[in-house]
């Protein structure tokens, strides 16, 4: 039995205690993944990868009245395009890259 106890998905010693334990454990013959969720109990639910969760409520206001467009006309910026941008800060919406602020330091185990 090999009990995994890193947490969430990503976990850079597990890979490096089975290649050295390969020998004694061979191929194990079934995986139980039991850090994991599930929406009920009627079916078979499978994770593949756990990231953690961060959640926020964040209310974006720009006007505090409504204006025509023919009135603002593109000088109002879009509060959906505020709060991407207020993201992209966070992570890359293109490269999925996460600001080193929020980067998880994992000690390297020999």
């Amino acid at each position: 039995m090999v009990i995994e106890t890193e947490e969430e998905s990503g976990s850079p010693n597990l890979m490096k205690l089975l290649d050295m334990a390969k020998d004694v454990i061979k191929t194990p013959d079934i995986l139980i993944c039991m850090d994991s969720g599930c929406l009920d109990y009627d079916q078979l639910w499978l994770t593949s990868s756990l990231r953690g969760l961060c959640m926020a409520d964040v209310k974006v206001e720009f006007w505090q009245i409504g204006y025509h467009s023919g009135e603002s006309g593109g000088i109002i910026p879009e509060t959906f395009r505020i709060m991407r941008t207020l993201m992209d800060r966070l992570d890359n919406s293109e490269t999925g890259e996460v600001c080193k602020e929020l980067q998880v330091r994992v000690p390297d185990f020999k």
